[in-house]
């Protein structure tokens, strides 16, 4: 039986690494309750290939 709730997975991914022009992807998953974050989800997070802290972003 499938759990019913209002949290949902998301998935984040790096704003930066697209324009450093290194190969490769940086994306976390996480959760969120839909209810009480209706906006997209923003985190700073590390970043493997860039070696730093990057803000990454929620996608679809």
């Amino acid at each position: 039986m499938a759990k019913k709730g209002n949290r949902i997975q998301v998935i984040l991914e790096c704003t930066e690494h697209k324009e450093s022009g290194k190969p490769g992807t940086s994306r976390y998953i996480t959760t969120k309750n839909k209810k009480n974050t209706t906006e997209r989800l923003e985190l700073k997070k590390f970043n493997p290939v860039l070696k730093r802290m990057t803000v990454h972003k929620e996608i679809k």
